[in-house]
């Protein structure tokens, strides 16, 4: 059975397997044929003393079975017993069976002793062949089969119990083989995959360890190749610029002048970059060599901290230098000792705050040379200590850190000096400062070899970094633009990064903050973008977010990556502010992967642009993003007129509304004072009738006054209710929402206007009790006076009716909506009216009649109700009005 490998190697694995049993099975086949060559032929003494009468004949037997176990030994060193290796392993162990059965055969039977033999060859197939569970019941059948053979030819019944005995023995003892021999080729088989997949996966990890080193070894070559191509426009830039800068100093102007020396900057800063790198493919590869010469250290050391001295006092650094008297000059690489200063050097200078202190210290300690550069600065957690000499590695990864590099300069330094034979170690703690010491072999100079010849003179390591480039060698102008490079500091100085607020006071020129912690890059953008927008800087996050606060401007454009905060929490921060939330800003990365892109996006930013960028582009991109944010402010302006004027359109519509409730209660006053005056002269009547009889014991009297009480009473209530309905009339609550009896409200709407009504127009009221709406009490009785007032005018304007004049109420429900519709037999309206019906001001009446805004109304409280007010009319026959109402609350409120 095929174990679980992967189906690409099956084949292997089974030609693996193959080869190992066959080795096993032939060294295991000759091992038992020697043994059966041997211990057969000493089993003499054993018959010497059991059966000394047979000694010679089975003396015979057994060297017939060695000679011929010899032979079969020999046919395993055959190239037949090489192909078919499984067929040689049964036979070896039914060769010896065969011959001890024949002995018991010719001795006692199932009483001789010698069955043990057969026991003997079972374990010895266990012990040493170890069979396929087939091969071990193939061989066990034989050799019960030569047994049962051998004792037929003898009274078994007679030896019944000895014959039992050592069946039993003899089937036990092989079913032990049997399930040894299956443990012992399972665990073989296991152990045979385990070290097929270690050397599987050994050799995968050769091979692409082998890759690695192939690859690693391409990207070495790579960097040597691209570094040094590099190198040689670099120079054609770099040197004719500088030229540029010396001899046309007094004719050019400032911001020419400016321009270019942040060209020559940038430029020394990549080409120092490009040096490093190529420093560590050279060690990397073993191709850096050490050129020894005398060197005075005193010479080197003080030039090198001359060097750093501009740099230093930038940031109110002290640097100190301690060199002991006994020093002298060595001999050494004064070019890698003074790349291994500046490094360390510009280092301290770069996390050491103002007022600090950087110290260099040098002394002798018998065959060695100890420099030691120690600061004052923030120091190094001990769980960082261990990496900081690896290549690439930085303590503060984050895109907001205060410090710019690459991570090869401390990786650079402990090369150089491994290279020289040296070593360098580190001691810090946090807040308190940090301890290179840097140990190197002591090599003075042999004056022996040195008499007579010409003396090499000490490197001048104390030279200007301006050095001139007028050599006629071009190896030489390279040199000294290297050596430039070297001495340029790696960060930007203190006093470039104090951007004060630029004085431009032209109110006509858009606004731009630039956020960017390069000064070079704010003094480019400034030059670039002065003339058409009036530019304010930031050197971090957090004072980009301050001074876009406080002077709001038309664009931003941030850098990604500037210490304090990061150009992506920038404008996380600023979205967050009401005030500068809608600001467009535009992210400078050097980054132009997707992912980036789409962070910036997301983190708020309008536009980004990648560096290097074009000049032209950016000022298009700015100019667009400016007129945008332009466009939004004068739309948002606008938009703050609209809604000023739509609240100012809904207070004057409120006070329509009222003016016309006002209206309609002057239309409705005559018939409501005459309504109240009759009840009222109900009641004095009737108190004077029951002053006049109050003292008189008749019953008849009595039952009068109790009539008089009741009209009384009527009378009162029916001013209670014309009461009532005024009061809800006019209301003002507009915004409570209850379930209403419909024939309460028509009813209410029909007392209010029954002056107008009574004997003079006909009310067909088909409205039952139990229909009701979702509404508003208040505005719907405003709705059903306004359009029975409108039914009562149309009636009352028609003129020769055949009809009574007619009001129809009717109330209906459909699956969606209850339905209220008012109809009347009046002069109807005119086609050509009937889009305009609701307009506001639209009427038909007479000057002096109504405003227009009765059916306005209506419509736009039936709107506020999630509902519809619909209109059917034909000339001179009728006018319906259809009122649809939401059957549930929740289509109101989600009107």
């Amino acid at each position: 059975m095929m174990p679980d490998v992967p189906s690409q190697h099956e084949e292997e694995f089974e030609q693996a397997f193959i080869s190992r049993e066959r080795q096993d099975r032939i060294r295991s086949g000759k091992v038992a044929c020697a043994l059966v060559m041997f211990l057969m032929p000493a089993g003499v003494i054993l018959d010497l003393w059991v059966y000394p009468e047979r000694v010679r004949e089975f003396f015979q037997l057994r060297l017939i079975c060695s000679v011929v176990a010899a032979g079969w030994w020999t046919l395993h060193q055959t190239s037949f017993g090489l192909r078919h290796y499984r067929l040689l392993g049964v036979p070896i162990a039914i060769l010896p069976g065969f011959f001890i059965a024949w002995m018991i055969s010719v001795t006692e039977g199932p009483a001789s002793p010698y069955y043990a033999g057969l026991i003997l060859v079972l374990l010895a197939v266990n012990a040493i062949v170890h069979w396929s569970t087939v091969e071990s019941l193939l061989a066990l059948a034989a050799l019960y089969l030569f047994y049962l053979v051998a004792c037929a030819r003898w009274p078994i019944a007679e030896e019944q119990g000895i014959f039992f005995n050592n069946i039993y023995f003899l089937v036990l003892t092989g079913i032990i083989v049997v399930i040894g021999n299956y443990l012992y080729n399972q665990l073989q088989l296991r152990e045979f995959v385990l070290r097929f997949e270690l050397s599987q996966n050994r050799r995968t990890l050769e091979e692409a360890n082998q890759k690695l080193i192939e690859l690693d070894r391409v990207k070495s070559q790579f960097f040597a190749n691209v570094s040094h191509e590099l190198r040689t426009p670099l120079t054609l830039l770099l040197t004719p610029l500088q030229s540029l800068i010396q001899e046309h100093k007094s004719d050019l102007g400032s911001p020419t002048r400016d321009l270019l020396l942040i060209m020559q900057s940038n430029g020394m800063r990549l080409l120092k970059l490009i040096n490093d790198l190529l420093d560590l493919v050279r060690l990397e590869s073993g191709k850096m060599e050490v050129n020894s010469e005398p060197v005075d250290i005193d010479r080197l050391v003080h030039g090198v901290a001359n060097a750093v001295k501009n740099t230093a006092q930038d940031r109110a650094i002290e640097v100190e230098v301690m060199i002991d008297h006994n020093v002298g000059t060595v001999v050494a690489d004064s070019d890698k000792l003074e790349r291994i200063l500046l490094n360390l050097l510009f280092n301290a200078i770069k996390f050491t705050p103002a007022g600090g202190i950087v110290e260099i210290g040098v002394t002798r300690a018998e065959r060695e040379l100890l420099l030691v550069i120690s600061d004052t600065g923030a120091g190094i957690s001990q769980e960082q200590l261990p990496f900081i000499f690896d290549r690439f590695w930085q303590a503060d990864t984050s895109a907001e850190r205060k410090n710019q590099g690459l991570g090869i300069g401390l990786a650079l330094v402990r090369e150089l000096v491994e290279i020289q034979g040296g070593q360098v170690s580190v001691d810090s703690e946090l807040g308190k400062g940090t301890r290179f010491t840097i140990r190197l072999p002591y090599n003075e100079i042999d004056r022996r070899s040195t008499d007579g010849a010409k003396q090499t003179e000490p490197s001048d390591s104390n030279a200007s970094p301006q050095v001139s480039l007028h050599s006629d060698s071009g190896d030489n102008k390279l040199g000294e633009i290297d050596r430039q490079a070297e001495l340029y500091p790696s960060m930007a100085l203190l006093r470039a990064s104090l951007r004060p607020v630029g004085n431009d006071t032209d109110s006509k020129k858009p606004r731009v903050l630039i956020a960017d912690d390069e000064p070079d890059m704010l003094l480019y953008l400034k030059s670039q973008l002065s003339l058409n927008f009036q530019v304010i800087e930031a050197v971090d996050g957090r004072q980009a977010i301050e001074k876009a606060s406080q002077f709001l401007p038309d664009v931003i454009v941030c850098d990604m990556m500037m210490p304090e905060k990061s150009g992506l929490e920038v404008c996380r921060e600023l979205r967050e502010r009401s005030y500068t939330k809608s600001t467009p800003i535009l992210m400078l990365t050097a980054r132009a992967d997707e992912e980036t892109k789409l962070t910036a996006l997301a983190a708020g930013a309008n536009d980004f642009i990648t560096k290097p960028f074009s000049t032209t582009e950016l000022r298009v991109r700015l100019k667009n993003l400016v007129d945008t944010f332009h466009l939004q402010q004068k739309l948002m302006r606008q938009n703050q007129i609209l809604e000023a004027t739509i609240e100012q359109l809904k207070e004057t519509e409120v006070q329509l509304v009222h003016s016309e409730k006002l209206a309609s209660l002057g239309r409705m006053s005559a018939g409501i004072i005459h309504e109240i005056n009759n009840p009222l002269n109900y009641a004095k009547t009737g108190l004077y009738v029951l002053r006049n009889t109050i003292d008189s014991p008749s019953t008849d009297e009595k039952e009068a006054s109790l009539e008089v009480l009741q009209d009384i009473q009527e009378g009162i209530d029916r001013i209670d209710r014309i009461v009532s309905d005024l009061r809800i009339f006019t209301h003002p609550n507009v915004t409570q929402i209850e379930r209403i009896q419909i024939a309460e409200l028509v009813t209410s709407a029909l007392r209010l206007l029954s002056h107008e009504l009574q004997n003079k127009i006909r009310i067909e009221n088909e409205i039952s009790s139990d229909q009701t709406i979702w509404a508003n009490r208040n505005q719907v009785t405003q709705v059903l006076v306004n359009l029975l007032q409108n039914a009562v005018y149309a009636v009352g304007k028609k003129a020769n009716a055949e009809k009574p004049p007619t009001i129809w109420l009717r109330a209906l429900q459909d699956y969606e909506h209850s339905l209220v519709v008012i109809r009347d037999n009046g002069e109807g309206i005119s086609p050509e009216n009937l889009p305009k019906i609701f307009d506001p001001f639209f009427t038909s009446k007479d000057v002096g009649e109504g405003m227009g805004l009765g059916l306005s109304i209506c419509y736009r409280i039936m709107q506020q109700h999630g509902g519809s007010i619909e209109v059917r009319s034909e000339p001179g026959v009728y006018s319906e009005f259809i009122l649809r109402f939401p059957r549930a609350a929740d289509g109101m409120a989600a009107a």
